[in-house]
């Protein structure tokens, strides 16, 4: 960094690197970022807080809170039957130095920007199918954790009506708009975990019929 505080470190362990960024702090500076050659990376929130996380399987964008605003699948990294969710570009600012950018599982670049000069680490990889298939299979959701991710979905619902409501009273105006893309794949994910998992036709009925209230 400008300051001379140490700002990017490139680490190689036999044939694997792993990038970190830190912030800009002369001592116990935290880490913000860490990019491995094996496909996982992690971006932190100054607060701690996990901001992205990716695998060879896809990916996930968190809000401080930590809830999920968003996750995508890699074009080759589907080792379930679920649906396979696109990346949108993301483009996140860890300080005011170093930025992120995420284009494709071997398109992440970490920028750094200082005094008129600019430097680009990429941190992406191309994963093999070979890899992808040595990957273990994804944990299946218990039924206590379908059932809340259920009654998640279902308020986000109820809050997405809330709001029509209180921006737009006319019922003819309020049913033209469409809900928020992100609450229906939401819903179709729960409704394929409930078709793929083991769990009883009635906790299967009763989750269906919460999404679909």
């Amino acid at each position: 960094y400008p300051s001379g505080n140490l700002a990017i470190i490139v680490v190689r362990e036999k044939k694997r690197l792993t990038c970190i960024v830190q912030e800009d702090k002369q001592k116990n500076a935290k880490i913000q970022a860490v990019f491995k050659s094996n496909g996982r990376s992690t971006c932190y929130y100054p607060n701690g807080a996990v901001w992205i996380n990716t695998t060879l399987q896809g990916g996930q964008y968190l809000d401080r809170t930590g809830s999920r605003v968003r996750r995508w699948t890699w074009p080759n990294g589907i080792v379930s039957s679920g649906p396979q969710v696109p990346l949108s570009p993301i483009f996140i600012s860890l300080n005011r130095h170093v930025g992120v950018r995420i284009l494709g599982q071997d398109k992440i670049t970490v920028s750094f920007l200082a005094m008129g000069q600019q430097a680009k680490f990429s941190v992406g990889v191309e994963a093999q199918v070979s890899d992808v298939r040595r990957l273990p299979p994804p944990a299946r959701l218990s039924e206590d954790e379908l059932l809340l991710l259920a009654f998640r979905v279902r308020i986000l619902w109820l809050f997405d009506r809330l709001h029509g409501c209180l921006s737009f009273p006319s019922n003819e105006q309020r049913d033209k708009i469409k809900p928020p893309a992100y609450l229906i794949t939401q819903t179709l994910k729960i409704l394929q975990l409930c078709t793929t998992s083991d769990i009883s036709d009635e906790l299967r009925s009763s989750i269906r019929a919460i999404v679909n209230a």
